[in-house]
């Protein structure tokens, strides 16, 4: 049976991740805490990749080894700034170093779609993005790893996907699509930044973790977009919400302001990975009840 190690398996796409892929890997799944597996048949490692870990425990020549792990303190620069690099950055050409001296074939790792910053128009992998403290630190940080990443193409596999908005069942509140869905619930006043507020694509979880499958089997160096198959503004996206709870969403508008938008093109997606499926009519469905997420 093919063999897999995930870091950061017990988060949103980790969750939805695992199950899947107990059907045909061996899963070493990697998480801060003994996770209470329900059937999946994965194998739980205790690893908090905020302090050192020990990766000898972990499976030699494993097909593929999946980073999904980032420092939950990505709004708290400076006072966090050493846990987000450790987490982000250090932990990353950690397994990078473990993945090559271990003979695993592939090692993808999950970067986000925000290092492209916010242009007007939407972005594919070949747009030259400059080294600047511009993007701010949590975003510098997975910046830094695709490029460390890049280095060790002449001895494995290297898929760096860009995800674009995640989000899905399970996710935390605090992050912005549920934070829309809670804010039209409870009838808060959502501001926009500019008429409609910035334009994205957001990927629904499920699509997230097809794009991941496919990438397993993918050869060579490659930053792929992974992104959903609506472009919505904000606006947009509130009266969705505000359709699928019963009640008009409230705007405040600075029409002064603009922000960008961070919209991903999908054809290499399409092309060596999956096509999106999820609309975010639908999939949003998932987040309408709030203790789905915490």
């Amino acid at each position: 049976m093919r063999r897999i190690i995930v870091t950061g398996a017990s988060g949103l796409v980790g969750s939805h991740l695992i199950p899947a892929f107990c059907e045909d890997f061996e899963v070493h799944a990697l998480s801060r805490r003994m996770h209470e597996d329900s059937g999946s048949r994965a194998i739980w490692h205790v690893a908090d990749l905020e302090k050192e870990i020990d990766y000898s425990a972990l499976p030699r020549n494993a097909d593929a080894l999946i980073y999904l792990a980032q420092s939950d303190h990505f709004r708290d620069f400076p006072d966090r700034a050493l846990d987000i690099f450790q987490v982000n950055t250090m932990q990353v050409l950690k397994a990078l170093d473990f993945a090559r001296t271990s003979g695993i074939k592939t090692f993808i790792y999950a970067s986000s779609g925000g290092v492209y910053g916010f242009p007007e128009k939407g972005v594919s992998e070949d747009v030259t993005i400059p080294a600047s403290g511009n993007l701010g630190f949590y975003l510098s940080s997975k910046l830094c790893s695709e490029i460390l990443a890049e280095n060790y193409a002449s001895f494995m596999n290297i898929i760096m996907l860009r995800f674009f908005f995640v989000y899905g069942r399970g996710q935390k509140r605090s992050m912005l699509i549920p934070r829309l869905v809670d804010n039209v619930a409870a009838g808060r006043t959502v501001t926009l930044q500019g008429q409609d507020g910035i334009r994205i694509n957001p990927v629904h979880v499920s699509d997230a973790a097809r794009a991941i499958r496919a990438a397993i089997d993918l050869e060579g160096c490659h930053r792929i977009n992974v992104a959903g198959p609506d472009t919505l503004s904000l606006r947009e996206i509130c009266e969705t919400i505000g359709s699928k709870v019963g009640k008009a969403p409230a705007f405040e508008v600075n029409a002064a302001a603009s922000t960008g938008n961070l919209i991903g093109d999908i054809e290499s997606m399409k092309k060596l990975l999956v096509e999106p499926q999820m609309h975010f009519a639908e999939g949003v469905i998932d987040l309408l009840n709030p203790s789905s997420g915490n």
